[in-house]
Parts: structure tokens; C-alpha cells; sequence
């Protein structure tokens, strides 16, 4: 707890410079303990600090009330009533990661007074109404600007509606080592890139990959997924159009190569087929994709292709039977629940747990789309993304991250990393547009494939 109000109190001095205007507001807990730790470190450094204590001194447990009785001891004083007038930063540590349901009692009061003020918020270990293992809000929570969390990150931080209540999230592991079986990883870089090209190669050396859907009106989403494999330097894209009329050409990427679906499903030499942009869920395409997770290349599997699975057990046993390693399936949220046979709440009320049930029980690779999107294998581990910005909610952005999975796992990447670089480079091209200017408000699918490819020629020049 002393090291945990030392941290904060370091990070407090580092976010507003020195001698300034603090308030603590002290839960009855261990969080309170340090934040009362935190309060006592920054009066003795000079700054003008309140507390606002809402539990029993004597009801505290150890640790926290010895810290209360040092606050004491140091000339400190707690407030029972809000104060107003102007603070320079706000530290919350009323509740940690223990609290499990909504607020009660005065605390919802307490966190609308946080978020109402003027001043940034920092809070301690996890901002008060915020799960910390799924990143629901119980109810009511503090919206920090800051969060200092302690020991190891937690993932209610980073996905759902974390990000929107931690600001930007600072780690004090306090001396305490990680523990040895660790199951879920951030992904805040890509862990890994393609092969570096060799002089000496050709188109072949790059893989063909097909792209298999784009029924009536949604022709569009399967060449979103097209170019996206191509731009990410596949060497062959073929492009299998379900819709009657289809076009014979990509007037805009005439490298594709465009046929009926039929034709391109029969290929044998492909290396990934990306089978759901655009697809339907008509009987040929049902049929398509019954051949499609037949075929000895790697598959990508989104949008109707999956709703096709989900209502099929024939395709479920189709897909559970696949080679392990081969397979990766994309669903957002609605997708994940169909598949799961749930609703979409369920699915968001822990999306870790979603996830890693949707790798274990469909073979595959999996990513659970969504802010703070999730990977996970079927040997049970999961990788958190922290790429990625608001304006990526909007049409074709599936449609490309499949193009970009697929695309990078032609380059001779396992479906698992190919699948952990193309999430984060997704998100990560998205943030460089909108650090350029291009969106949030407006950001398109198609500008984030221009931007994927940019900033993988760029990851790999940089790494050599």
C-alpha cells in the first residue's frame, strides 16, 4: 500500500507539476488506503491536498487504517461533505477491482461529483464502477483521464467500456513479479512481420489468395477484401463473385482477378480463402462454404459465412475438423452470440470469456471485434488489442481486417500470428489517419487498407 500511494503520488506530481491543488477522494477499502497513502506523500511534498473520507476509521481493514492514522499523524484532515471550489487534479480511490455490482448508497453521488469537475481525474488501480476482468460498467462509473493501475494490467482497462472510463492507463508493478502461468497478453505492438522479401522472387513466392462472397448488392464488400489482401503484398488475388450480374473486372484494382465463385472454390493451389464478405446465406452459398472448409488452404472466415455456420451443424462439424492451426474466424459481437447461441450482452458482459469459448469450441483462431479487440487461440491464451479508434465503426472495416488476415498469411505467416499483426496493423493504420487528420468522423475501409500497407512497409523497413 505504501508503494501504491508513493506511485500515485510520483504520478500526480508528474501529470501537474508541483505545488498545486489536490483532492483524494478515500473509499473504505484498500483503494481508499492508498489513496490516503497517496495524499499523505503529495503534503509532505508542498501540494494543498483534501480528503474526502467516506467509510469508518475503525471499520477499516489493517493496512488502510494504519495508512488513515499516518494521514492523521502527518496533520491531515478528511472531509465528510463535497468541497467545491477549483482543484488541479482529482485522485478516485474510492472503490479497486473488488467491487463487483453498481454502486450504492452515497458512492453514486460521489461519482457524479468526480465527473463533474473541471480538473483531471486520476484513478487508482481501476476507476471506481469499472469491472476490472471485462470492462462492463456497474451502473455508474468514474470517467478518469488517468489511471494508475497496480502490479499487472487488467484487461476491463483496455476492451467494451474501458477505454472510455481509464484515459491513458500507467502501470506500477511495485516490485511484485508477474506470475509464471499468464494466459492473457496486451498486444500494443505488432509481435511480429512477414518474412523479409528476398531479390530473387517472384508472384509465387507471395501466395494466391481467393476471396469468395459478394452476393446481390454486396459485390463491394468482397472486393474491399480483395484489395485489402492484395495492397497487403499478396502475390495472386482471385476474387469469386456469388451475384448473377457480377462485374468481370475491378475497375479500381484490375490486378484482381474476378470469376464466378464456383470456379474459384475449385482451385486447388490456393494458399488462404477468405470466405464471407459479402456472402449471404443462400443455399449456394451455404454450398460454397461446405466446400470451402473442405480445402486444404487456410481459411478466413467472417461475416455470413459464420451465421451459415452457427445455424448449421453440418458446418460446425465441417469446421471443428479442419487441421488445427488453419482456421480463423472474425465475428463482431452479434456474430460471436449467434455462434455461441447466446445474445449479444452476454457476449459483451465478459468478452474474454467469449472469445476463448469461440476458439476452443470451433478450432480456430479468433477474433472477437470491438473496441479493445480480442484474439484468442484454441489452447486457451488471448491477446488484448490497444490499436484502433472510434471512427473504424463504420462499413467495410471487417471486410478489410479479413483481407489483411488473409493477406499476411499468404506471406507465410501461421494463421495465429498472421491474425495478431493484421489486428493490431488494422487498428494501428486507422489511429495514423486519424493522427493525420482523416477522420475519426468520416474515416472509410478503403483509406485504412491504403494506410495497412504504409505502415507495414514501414514496420518492416524499420525492423530490417
Amino acid at each position: 500500500m505504501e508503494k501504491a500511494g508513493l506511485a500515485a503520488a510520483d504520478l500526480a506530481r508528474k501529470l501537474i507539476g508541483t505545488g498545486k491543488c489536490v483532492l483524494v477522494l478515500a473509499g473504505p477499502g484498500n483503494n481508499g488506503g492508498d489513496g490516503l497513502v497517496a495524499a499523505r506523500w503529495l503534503k509532505e511534498r508542498g501540494f494543498s491536498v483534501a480528503v474526502v473520507f467516506s467509510g469508518s476509521a475503525t471499520n477499516l481493514p489493517p493496512d488502510a487504517k494504519a495508512a488513515h492514522d499516518q494521514w492523521a499523524a502527518a496533520g491531515g484532515t478528511t472531509l465528510t461533505e463535497l468541497p467545491q471550489g477549483d482543484f488541479d487534479l482529482v485522485i478516485d480511490a474510492l472503490f479497486g477491482i473488488g467491487l463487483a455490482r453498481a454502486p450504492e448508497g452515497i458512492y453514486p453521488k460521489l461519482i457524479e461529483y468526480i465527473n463533474a469537475q473541471p480538473a483531471p481525474v486520476l484513478a487508482l488501480d481501476i476507476p471506481t464502477g469499472l469491472d476490472a476482468d471485462t470492462g462492463r460498467v456497474n451502473g455508474l462509473a468514474v470517467e478518469a483521464d488517468h489511471t494508475l493501475t497496480f502490479i499487472g494490467l487488467k484487461p476491463g482497462l483496455f476492451t467494451l467500456e474501458g477505454p472510455d472510463h481509464a484515459g491513458e492507463v500507467h502501470l506500477a508493478d511495485l516490485g511484485v513479479p508477474a506470475g509464471e502461468e499468464v494466459a492473457g497478453f496486451l498486444m500494443d505492438k505488432p509481435p511480429c512481420l512477414p518474412p523479409r522479401r528476398r531479390k530473387n522472387s517472384h508472384k509465387g513466392s507471395y501466395g494466391d489468395v481467393a476471396v469468395i462472397g459478394g452476393a446481390e448488392t454486396m459485390v463491394g464488400a468482397a472486393f474491399m477484401a480483395a484489395r485489402a489482401a492484395l495492397l497487403m503484398g499478396s502475390g495472386r488475388v482471385f476474387v469469386g463473385l456469388l451475384a448473377q450480374h457480377a462485374p468481370t473486372v475491378d475497375l479500381r484494382q484490375p490486378e484482381l482477378m474476378v470469376r464466378q465463385a464456383a470456379s474459384v472454390v475449385a482451385l486447388e493451389h490456393l494458399d488462404v480463402l477468405i470466405v464471407g464478405p459479402g456472402l449471404g446465406r443462400s443455399p449456394a452459398a451455404h454450398d460454397l462454404l461446405a466446400q470451402a472448409l473442405q480445402h486444404s488452404a487456410a481459411l478466413v472466415l467472417d461475416a455470413d459465412a459464420l451465421n451459415l455456420i452457427a445455424a448449421t451443424p453440418e458446418l460446425q462439424a465441417l469446421l471443428r475438423q479442419r487441421r488445427p492451426g488453419s482456421t480463423v474466424i472474425t465475428p463482431h459481437p452479434g456474430e460471436a452470440a449467434t455462434l455461441l447461441h447466446t445474445d449479444t450482452a452476454a457476449v459483451q458482459a465478459d468478452r474474454v470469456a467469449a472469445a476463448c469459448r469461440l476458439a476452443s469450441s470451433f478450432n480456430a483462431v479468433t477474433v472477437l471485434k470491438g473496441c479493445g479487440s480480442l484474439v484468442a487461440t484454441p489452447d486457451g491464451r488471448w491477446f488484448l488489442n490497444t490499436s484502433g479508434n472510434p471512427g473504424m465503426a463504420a462499413a467495410g472495416m471487417g471486410d478489410v481486417l479479413a483481407g489483411i488476415i488473409g493477406g499476411l498469411i499468404a506471406q507465410r505467416l501461421d494463421a495465429e500470428s498472421a491474425t495478431l499483426v493484421g489486428v493490431h496493423l488494422h487498428g494501428a493504420a486507422g489511429d495514423a489517419l486519424v493522427a493525420d487528420g482523416i477522420g475519426p468522423v468520416g474515416l472509410t475501409a478503403s483509406e485504412v487498407a491504403q494506410e495497412a500497407r504504409n505502415l507495414l512497409n514501414l514496420w518492416m523497413k524499420t525492423n530490417g
